[in-house]
């Protein structure tokens, strides 16, 4: 049916203020989403069209560029080495975090509030401090060269980050429920995996997937404490693409492009589940 009054409600203009919030947004999305936009356009130039026009759009798109950087870095021994290291330092932040943000935010901890302070500072250390001292360890150990030893190391930086982020998450959970399992006779630990776990479960998987992209975007430790090639992570997979003093971009460009596939994925599969857990944990600010 002809809705009449439709035809005569005036347009519904936006004030100056609006159009000012709208392209400040506008400006920070191009900021967000501006260099993936460049760094794809490159995966798919020659290096004299990169060389020519670096902003612009690939006139003629090399798609065996993906082929080539896949083939010359290895990518596929790569991406099978990230997802051992990202599942089992996820799986493992997981349960250390959880289990110590459960003792700090309900178990009466002598110096919990010292302990929180010391994660707050572990947490803004540069992790060039304990290269030299970790490496000769790791060395008499003989952790150095094996992914278990380097996904240990990505459960001591990544854990107290996490342990924050779940425990803030446990502090808003209510009590009840947890003094009614005492009162029918559970112990600790089923309360702890019974009660509050299921409930803090948005945190965790959160902590899980912070945890989880940063051991699979981590360099630093990964080139340092692993040698063999085969033992490599899809993260180091960029010096193969170095020739003598030149490094071939177009290839750079195309192996990221493969790189972050993986993680566009799992970030759109999981994004309501992320973002709840943070704003839950009252981390955003």
């Amino acid at each position: 049916m002809y809705d009449s009054t439709a035809q005569h409600e005036p347009a519904r203009r936006l004030s100056l203020g609006r159009y000012a919030t709208y392209a400040v947004l506008l400006l920070l999305v191009l900021f967000a989403i501006g260099p993936m936009l460049l760094f794809a356009f490159n995966a798919f130039k020659t290096r004299s069209g990169m060389a020519d026009s670096p902003l612009g759009l690939p006139t003629d798109p090399q798609w065996h560029n993906l082929l080539d950087a896949w083939q010359q870095a290895n990518m596929g021994v790569g991406l099978r080495n990230s997802a051992i290291i990202v599942t089992a330092t996820a799986l493992g932040v997981c349960v250390i975090s959880s289990c110590a943000a459960y003792a700090l935010s309900r178990l009466n901890v002598p110096g919990s509030s010292a302990f929180i302070y010391y994660l707050l500072v572990t947490t803004a250390l540069p992790l060039q401090l304990f290269l030299v001292p970790l490496f000769y360890l790791w060395s008499n150990l003989r952790l150095y060269d094996s992914l278990f030893g380097l996904i240990v190391i990505y459960w001591a930086v990544f854990s107290p980050f996490a342990t924050l982020l779940i425990r803030s998450f446990m502090v808003g959970l209510p009590k009840e429920y947890e003094e009614a399992a005492r009162l029918d006779g559970a112990g600790e630990w089923r309360v702890f995996a019974r009660v509050v776990l299921p409930m803090a479960w948005p945190g965790v998987l959160t902590a899980a997937l912070v945890a989880g992209l940063q051991a699979y975007n981590e360099f630093l430790l990964a080139v340092t404490f692993i040698q063999s090639s085969d033992k490599m992570p899809v993260s180091t997979s960029f010096f193969s693409f170095k020739s003598g003093y030149t490094q071939d971009y177009t290839l750079v460009s195309a192996g990221g492009l493969i790189m972050v596939i993986p993680v566009l994925i799992a970030f759109l599969l999981l994004q309501r589940r992320f973002i709840e857990g943070y704003t839950s944990s009252g981390m955003t600010g």
